[in-house]
């Protein structure tokens, strides 16, 4: 194998590189063999996957739509380097793969080429020029973006097509959006045709949707609503949904039948437009302006938040709506965050009524979390011990319960255990409290302070890395824990051997990662393999398994030492 990658301007010689002590084959799925000298003057690709690796999953059937529709070429080949941990599980997904495999068994050789090929993660494609020379590591990327479409994987042609692209961003328009070859129409509400031509000078929105995926319905129902007022107002605007998912009919007819328009349905503009517009969440709503350039990229979150307001969605209209958003900060109150008509009260543990106002001028969290999270059931009681604390010191301090659980019995086994307040399970204001401080996912921990202004968003993760020394969550506070916490670093050694891990693990300033050994996130600081990704926070890093503790139950610090919680470090 080259000394040097052929990034550095090595070739490597494929017999060289797939061969070992009594093997100069590869294999096929159906136990033929062929001989490595047989792929000379062919592009290789080399796969790194796995079966037990679902982005792998799911990009394999791509790579094996482009390698069909290239094989015809002759002059390209793919070898499968595998991470399958047994020979079941490899053969199992090695048997749905047209191409050539390096043999399982061959782990030392498997092992050789992700280090020789820098393989941080799978799905992993290299590409190897006729020459032997690496033309491009980022062969998923290629391949998901272009398919077929990116042979020969050279630097040229991955220019080239950045070239073409750009080309048609500069150009575009509805039609090179929305027309195909073999379509230049959508599709109404009633299974009309309607020419894309009638769409021209129009503001549109393309909605990337799927049916059953709850977010995606959420917003159809605020769409729904926002459409319906604009047509009322006479504004010149349509939606047209691009239903992205491929096996289900029924629920992209239920969204086609709104009074909208739709691509069809499995339209093969679908995945192109998808890539087009770089898509990596939905629901999403692009605006295309009147002149067919896009005008906003998503304004999703801009409904979500001010609905039908937020219409036109111009450059204008969404500095207005920051100076609303501004003013709505710099008076917000305690009052107008939890209060809504006459919903002015939380529920204790007792099940009484708490009127909001008795809750003004406190430190007050609101917790989103439900039963069915497992990431909620791991940190609530973390979070009642922080909880327990902060209280016992500060009793101007509350938490309030946001449930999103599915029925009436979960949300009264999940809050029995719980030592704080809580809204009333299916009450409104959880919808209104979600959109307003932007929850995407729970566990999620808000923090407001005495004055009713929101502390920040961040709470869970600061609770997560600090505990109780988190409180009260103020910027200024978490600044200064932070120096506290670098202070205490200069003590700790700059690399520890743990039993959780193979290697050596070096003390490394890291924002943001999850302890593989609590799975709590950490911040600032980290004992870290950077060759497997590994982390483990200092208190789990420096944990002695048995501390000698005095007459108090405190641990005693060894001479020269000092303990701090789970934590020794020198003086």
């Amino acid at each position: 194998m080259a000394e040097e990658n052929s990034v550095n301007g090595e070739y490597y010689d494929l017999t060289s590189l797939f061969s070992s002590e009594g093997r100069d084959f590869l294999i096929r799925n159906n136990g033929e063999q062929v001989k490595i000298k047989d792929l000379s003057g062919k592009i290789v690709g080399l796969y790194f996957s796995a079966s037990w690796c679902p982005p792998c999953r799911g990009f394999t059937p791509t790579l094996i739509e482009a390698y069909n529709e290239l094989s015809s070429k002759g002059d390209l080949e793919i070898v499968f380097v595998s991470s399958d941990r047994d020979e079941d599980s490899f053969q199992g997904y090695f048997s749905k793969m047209p191409w050539l495999a390096i043999p399982n068994s061959e782990k030392d050789m498997i092992k050789s080429l992700g280090k020789e090929f820098s393989v941080m993660g799978i799905p992993h494609l290299v590409f190897l020029d006729k020459d032997g020379k690496v033309s491009t590591s980022e062969g998923v990327e290629l391949v998901m973006e272009h398919k077929a479409q990116a042979y020969p994987f050279t630097p040229e042609r991955i220019n080239q097509l950045k070239e073409e692209e750009e080309a048609v961003k500069r150009n575009q328009s509805l039609k090179t959006l929305l027309v195909s070859d073999s379509r230049d129409y959508v599709i109404s509400s009633n299974g009309t045709k309607v020419s894309v031509s009638d769409l021209e000078g129009k503001l549109v929105g393309l909605y990337f949707c799927v049916g059953a995926y709850q977010p995606c319905i959420e917003f159809t129902e605020k769409l729904l609503n926002v459409y319906g007022k604009l047509k009322e107002k006479g504004e010149n605007f349509e939606v047209v949904t691009i239903y992205l998912d491929e096996d289900d009919e029924a629920g992209f007819k239920e969204v086609a039948e709104k009074p909208w328009l739709s691509l069809p349905f499995k339209d093969n503009k679908i995945e192109k437009l998808a890539r087009y517009f770089e898509l990596r969440s939905i629901p999403r709503l692009v605006i295309i302006g009147p002149d067919g350039k896009t005008l906003n990229p998503d304004v999703s979150e801009l409904i979500d938040e001010h609905g039908a307001e937020a219409y036109p969605f111009t450059p204008e209209k969404l500095v207005e709506l920051a100076e609303i958003e501004k003013a709505k900060l710099e008076s917000q109150t305690l009052e107008s965050v939890l209060v809504s008509g006459e919903k002015d009260f939380v529920f204790d543990k007792s099940g009484s009524k708490v009127p909001v106002s008795q809750l003004v001028g406190k430190y007050v969290l609101i917790y989103f979390s439900a039963h069915w999270c497992p990431p909620c059931r791991a940190f609530t009681p973390k979070l009642i011990e922080v909880y327990n604390e902060i209280k016992a010191k500060e009793n101007a301090f509350e938490i309030i319960f946001v449930s999103s659980d599915r029925d009436q019995s979960s949300f009264d086994e999940y809050y029995s255990d719980m030592p704080w307040l809580a809204l009333p399970f299916g009450d409104e204001r959880k919808s209104s409290l979600s959109r307003k401080f932007k929850v995407r996912g729970i566990p999620c921990l808000v923090a407001i302070g005495p004055d009713g202004k929101t502390i920040t968003t961040e709470t869970r993760q600061l609770v997560a890395a600090h505990g109780a020394d988190a409180f009260p969550f103020t910027e200024d506070h978490i600044k200064n824990l932070k120096e506290k916490i670098d202070e205490m670093a200069k003590g700790w050694p700059e690399k520890v051997k743990h039993e959780l891990h193979e290697h050596e693990l070096v003390k490394t300033r890291r924002e943001g990662y999850y302890c593989d050994g609590c799975n709590n996130p950490g911040q600032s600081w980290s004992f870290n393999c950077k060759e497997c990704d590994f982390d483990l926070d200092p208190k789990c890093a420096l944990k002695n398994e048995e501390k000698p503790k005095d007459d108090e139950g405190k641990v005693e610090a060894k001479e020269g030492y000092i303990c701090e919680g789970d934590v020794c470090r020198k003086i």
